[in-house]
C-alpha cells in the first residue's frame, strides 16, 4: 500500500493554499472545464471516461444512481462539485452537514444540475426548505453509505463491491489520486471473467468475435504498410503510377533529379505510419477489445472513422490509385465487422497499486505522450490541408530546386500525384494520432503493458523511417524535421518514465 499521507505538491499546495482552500481551488478548477460543453468532453475524454455496469448502480436516499460511487462536500464546495463531477465520472454528490444558513448556496448550486444531487440537513426546517430543490435526504446512521478519505483504489472498491454500498469521497481523495480516481475505482470493482486465449477463436467467420475483426484490420494495415514501404524501396512506381503519368523512372528523374526521391521520402513516411496504424490496432484488439474494455472499441471506431474517409481525397487531386481502394475495400468490412459486433463483458485483470513515485512519473509520462499525440494530429491536418491544396511547401521546393509551375510544365498530372501521396500521409496520421491521444488518456492504467507496447511499436514505425530517409536522400532541412526531433524526443520521455508502471505484474485475481 502507498503512502498517501504526504505529497511534496499536495504539501506545497496546502501550506500556500490551506487545505480547504487548496481542495476548493481544484474542484473549481475542474468546475470551470466542466461546465463547457467542449471542456466537459476533454475531462471525460481524460480522466472519466468509462462505462459502469449495471451491477454497480443503486439508489441513495431513494435516488437512482448510475454508479454507487460519488463525492461528499460541505456546502462552500456544492455549486463545484455539481459542475465537476459529471464529467468525472461520480454518481452522485452529496452535501453535508446541511444547516439553515447554508440553504440558498445549496439551492444556487442545484439549479440545472446534472447529476443526482442529495444532503444531509442538520434539522427539519433545513430539510423542508430545500426539499424542492435536492433529490433526496440522507442521514448520518445510514450503514449503506461509506465516506472515504483514503485515496486508496483498493479500499474504495472493495467497499463499492458490498451489496447496496453507496462510497462517497472526501475532497481531499481527488487532490491526493487525481479526478481519474472514480474511473479507476469502478474498474476495479467491476465484475470480470477470464479472457479468452487466442487459440479459442472458432473456425467459422460468423462466430469470430470483434477483436478478432479488429485484430485482422490491424495486422492487414501493418502488412499493408511493409508491402508499401518494399515497394518504394524497390520499383518505386507500380503499372499504374506510370499509366497515369505517362512517365517511366528514368523520365522522371531526368524531370528532376530530386523528384524519385521525393516520391520515396513521402510513401515510406506514409508506410511507416501505415504500420504505427497496425501496431495501436493490433494493440486495441488483443489488449482492449478482447478484453472487454469499453473504450478500447471507441478509440478504434474514432480512428478507423478518421482513416477510412481519406480514400475519397481522390475527389479532390484526381488521382485513384488501385492498390489503396482495394486495401480499403478488403479491410473496410473487417471494421464494421469489429464495431457493430456485441462488445464483450469485462474480461481485464488490474495490477496492484504500486508506488505513489511511479504513478507520478507515469501521469508526467502519460501528459506527454498526450501532447505528442495532438501535435501529431495538428501535424496531420496541416498535411492534408497543404497536399489538398498547395502541395508543396517551402521547404519542399528548396530542396527539388524548382516550383509547382515547372512541375505542371514538364506534366500536368505530376503535381496531382504527388499531392495524393502528401493528402493520403496527412490523413493517416491523423488517425494514429486519434488513436495515441486516446489510448493514452482512455488506457493509461498499472499492469497494463499492451498500452506500452502498442505506442512503442508505433512509434518506432512512425518515427524512424522518416528520420532515415530524410538522411538518405539529403533532406536534412533542421526546420522541416523539428517536429519529428522533438516528437522522438517527448514520446521516446514519456514511454521511458511510463514503463515502469504501465508493465508492472498484474494481479491473479480479476478485478482486484
Amino acid at each position: 500500500m502507498p503512502d498517501w499521507t504526504y505529497h511534496p505538491l499536495r504539501g506545497l499546495a496546502a501550506a500556500v493554499l490551506g487545505r480547504h482552500r487548496s481542495q476548493r481551488t481544484a474542484l473549481r478548477l475542474l468546475a470551470s472545464i466542466g461546465s463547457r460543453p467542449a471542456g466537459a468532453r476533454l475531462i471525460a475524454m481524460g480522466f472519466g471516461h468509462r462505462h459502469p455496469p449495471e451491477q454497480l448502480a443503486g439508489e441513495l436516499a431513494g435516488v437512482p444512481v448510475t454508479v454507487r460511487l460519488g463525492i461528499s462536500v460541505p456546502p462552500s464546495l456544492a455549486r463545484e462539485a455539481v459542475r465537476a463531477m459529471p464529467s468525472l465520472g461520480a454518481g452522485v454528490v452529496e452535501v453535508a452537514p446541511v444547516s439553515a444558513a447554508d440553504a440558498e448556496t445549496v439551492r444556487e448550486a442545484a439549479a440545472g444540475r446534472s447529476i443526482p444531487l442529495v444532503v444531509r440537513a442538520c434539522d427539519p426546517e433545513t430539510e423542508a426548505a430545500l426539499e424542492r430543490h435536492v433529490d433526496g435526504f440522507t442521514s448520518s446512521d445510514d450503514p449503506h453509505v461509506v465516506h472515504l478519505s483514503d485515496p486508496s483504489v483498493t479500499v474504495a472498491a472493495t467497499a463499492l463491491k458490498e451489496p447496496g454500498a453507496i462510497v462517497l469521497a472526501r475532497p481531499g481523495v481527488l487532490v491526493a489520486a487525481g479526478p481519474g480516481w472514480f474511473a479507476r475505482v469502478t474498474e476495479a470493482a467491476t465484475p470480470t471473467t477470464p479472457a479468452p486465449a487466442l487459440r479459442d477463436v472458432g473456425r467459422h467467420p460468423r462466430r469470430w468475435p470483434a477483436w478478432w475483426w479488429a485484430l485482422l484490420v490491424g495486422l492487414g494495415m501493418a502488412g499493408a504498410g511493409l508491402g508499401a514501404a518494399a515497394i518504394t524501396l524497390g520499383p518505386v512506381l507500380l503499372w499504374y503510377d506510370r499509366d497515369y503519368l505517362g512517365m517511366t523512372l528514368n523520365e522522371l528523374h531526368a524531370a528532376n533529379h530530386h523528384l524519385v526521391h521525393f516520391l520515396q521520402h513521402d510513401r515510406i513516411t506514409m508506410a511507416g505510419t501505415m504500420v504505427a496504424i497496425g501496431a495501436l490496432y493490433t494493440g486495441l484488439a488483443v489488449g482492449g477489445i478482447r478484453r472487454g474494455w469499453p473504450w478500447a472499441r471507441e478509440v478504434y471506431l474514432l480512428s478507423g472513422a478518421i482513416g477510412f474517409p481519406t480514400l475519397f481525397y481522390f475527389l479532390v487531386t484526381g488521382f485513384v490509385e488501385p492498390l489503396h481502394t482495394a486495401t480499403t475495400l478488403v479491410l473496410f468490412p473487417m471494421f464494421v465487422a469489429a464495431v457493430r459486433r456485441t462488445p464483450h463483458a469485462p474480461r481485464w485483470r488490474l495490477a496492484q497499486e504500486g508506488p505513489e513515485p511511479e504513478r507520478r512519473r507515469a501521469l508526467v509520462g502519460q501528459l506527454l505522450l498526450i501532447v505528442t499525440g495532438a501535435g501529431l494530429f495538428i501535424g496531420g491536418a496541416v498535411i492534408s490541408l497543404v497536399g489538398l491544396t498547395g502541395v508543396f511547401v517551402p521547404n519542399d521546393l528548396v530542396f527539388l530546386g524548382t516550383s509547382p509551375q515547372v512541375l505542371e510544365t514538364v506534366n500536368p498530372r505530376l503535381v496531382p500525384f504527388v499531392a495524393h501521396d502528401r493528402a493520403g500521409f496527412g490523413g493517416a496520421l491523423m488517425a494514429a494520432s486519434v488513436a495515441i491521444v486516446l489510448i493514452s488518456a482512455w488506457g493509461w492504467r498499472r499492469g497494463e503493458a499492451w498500452v506500452f507496447w502498442a505506442l512503442a511499436v508505433a512509434a518506432a514505425a512512425g518515427f524512424l523511417p522518416a528520420v532515415v530517409v530524410h538522411g538518405a536522400i539529403h533532406y536534412t532541412d533542421f526546420i522541416h524535421l523539428a517536429p519529428v526531433y522533438l516528437g522522438i524526443a517527448t514520446t521516446g520521455t514519456g514511454l521511458l518514465l511510463a514503463r515502469p508502471y504501465l508493465c508492472a505484474k498484474q494481479s491473479m485475481n480479476p478485478g482486484d
